[in-house]
């Protein structure tokens, strides 16, 4: 089904996108609708003969979303749900409960109730699983079950939830919402101010620029601005944060795609905060988009140190397109450039590898570029920071447990066993840690490799092949020793693991707020970037 789908249906479907959307496919009209022409016919002959009852908005749904997915992960088609979505994304207003939920087949599970909100002053927690809305039991519901808990603002709603087994109650009213840019920003020390920015949403400059001008009156001579993490969003918001520290027309970024009238320059247009204050930029692995725009504009600009791991390496723009009943449709249209000329796209989406994954870019073919003093950067896969702390390597198995919500599931059972007065001293150590990997054992964790899947793959081909008495004793051997490697991955991404069940745990005893708070004490980017706005001539010569 999925195959025909994919070879009847997600090409027409992509032409008849591209012919409503750009005129760039103007000389091949006859293609498009011959093609459109076939589609339609197919889908109809589909959904009247298929032997089994059809959705034609699934099948169409679907059909439009993995078409989309072969061309890169941010062309994408939006329904009307994923349209409003978006719209609160962008603008951070949002009718609710004030918690991050996740999804299950029967349940919803509190992943963060947010300080103060509606959620949290019904008592709810991190780990309590929403088993019931109202009357409504979320196993028999078919739809997305977490628009159960939207609503008007003060209407209530009542939840049935499960807290370390034990059933219970709450009525919680909803409210408006506001999902802040600048979740949190404050003074680390008496001379340096620390703003974390965790999405550019509409608001993210506006934002920041209160919470710079916050910190300089409180004394403020340095800022840390905080990107980790940070997915990106706005192109427009991205310039607006830069021009907070550089003066009015400086090229920001550069836009260049196959359609001339997309090609675009950015220059800031306001006067600055200010030009001249010391800034030291956070990234991660995680900074991507608008976050490698600002961080990536600064640093060409020498007007910020870049501290942290290379980031994501999304250089890629996208520009929304609005189709017919509500929906969209988002389609990369060009690549950006930041003020040296380089791009920072980390992937090549079209020309694929034999398996028809994304070819990252090799290191001996990145080009040199210069920034407005002279320092050397270069393009072919994110910002490389000025100070770098090194990459985490972030292995599958890691990335396996973090999918699993067992580092959650295990700060859960950590916060209910554990009595902590006084959050800002607390550090995990290497029994907790060992604790850890009881956990994952007790919990049936399992991990199964790429290698493990064609060892398994060639030994049933052994088997069929009448071949497996002479090679059996080898497998198993084999076998034993992937085990053996897998628990020293793991092992080996002890500092990643002890951090994200850290981060974790503290939450659940005082929320995020608390945890930025907390990161000012303990966190290793954070007395980097420090350490060199305490030193002048140190923060200089980075720029030098």
């Amino acid at each position: 089904m999925k195959s025909l789908l994919r070879k009847k249906i997600i090409l027409p479907i992509l032409a008849g996108i591209l012919f409503l959307s750009t005129t760039a496919f103007k000389n091949d009209f006859f293609e498009i609708a011959k093609q459109i022409e076939i589609f339609t016919t197919l889908f109809k002959e589909l959904n009247m003969n298929y032997v089994d009852d059809t959705n034609p908005g699934d099948l169409m749904d679907h059909a439009i979303k993995s078409m989309l997915a072969d061309l890169d992960p941010y062309t994408r088609f939006m329904n009307e749900q994923d349209v409003e979505a978006a719209r609160i994304n962008n603008t951070g207003d949002y009718t609710g409960i004030g918690a991050k939920v996740r999804a299950h087949k029967d349940k919803l599970v509190i992943v963060e109730p947010y300080k103060g909100y509606p959620a949290d002053e019904a008592g709810l927690k991190a780990g309590d699983e929403i088993i019931k809305v109202g009357d409504i039991t979320i196993e028999s519901y078919k739809d997305d079950a977490g628009n159960l808990l939207q609503g008007t603002p003060g209407s209530s709603v009542s939840v049935t939830f499960k807290r370390q087994g034990k059933q219970q109650t709450a009525t919680i009213n909803r409210a408006e919402l506001e999902i802040k840019a600048v979740p949190h920003f404050s003074m680390v020390n008496d001379k340096t101010g620390y703003i974390v920015l965790s999405q550019f949403n509409r608001k993210a400059s506006s934002e920041t620029n209160y919470a710079l001008r916050d910190l300089k009156a409180q004394g403020a001579e340095n800022i840390i601005l905080d990107l980790r993490g940070n997915p990106g969003g706005l192109l427009s918001e991205a310039v607006n944060i830069v021009n907070l520290f550089v003066p009015k027309g400086q090229l920001v970024v550069t836009t260049k795609s196959k359609v001339k009238k997309y090609n675009r320059t950015y220059y800031t247009k306001n006067n600055p905060i200010d030009k001249n204050i010391p800034v030291v930029v956070l990234i991660d692995g995680n900074s991507a988009s608008a976050s490698e725009i600002v961080s990536g504009s600064l640093q060409d600009l020498d007007r910020a140190v870049i501290v942290g791991s290379r980031s994501f390496g999304k250089g890629l723009v996208q520009r929304p397109k609005q189709l017919t009943y509500g929906t969209q449709v988002k389609i990369t249209i060009s690549r950006y450039y930041t003020p040296s000329g380089r791009c920072i796209q980390a992937l090549d989406y079209w020309n694929r590898n034999d398996k028809g994954e994304a070819v990252r870019v090799k290191q001996e073919n990145y080009n040199e570029y210069k920034t407005k003093n002279g320092r050397k950067v270069f393009d072919g896969g994110g910002v490389f920071p000025d100070e770098n702390l090194g990459a985490t390597k972030n292995a599958a198995i890691v990335k396996s447990i973090e999918q699993d919500n067992l580092i959650f599931n295990y700060a859960t059972k950590y916060f209910y066993n554990n009595k902590i007065e006084n959050i800002s001293n607390f550090t995990l150590s290497t029994a907790d840690f060992l604790d850890f990997k009881s956990y994952l054992k007790t919990n049936n964790y399992s991990f199964e490799t790429d290698t493990e899947k064609a060892l398994y793959k060639a030994f049933e081909a052994a088997q069929k092949e009448e071949l497996d008495d002479e090679i059996e004793n080898d497998f198993q051997n084999l076998v034993e020793n992937l085990i053996i490697s897998k628990n020293s991955i793991i092992d080996e991404n002890k500092d990643y693991l002890l951090k994200s069940l850290t981060d974790e745990i503290v939450k659940r005893y005082v929320y995020r707020e608390g945890l930025y708070d907390y990161y000012k004490i303990h966190d290793q980017p954070i007395k980097k970037a420090t350490e060199i706005l305490n030193n002048p001539n140190t923060y200089i010569n980075y720029l030098k």
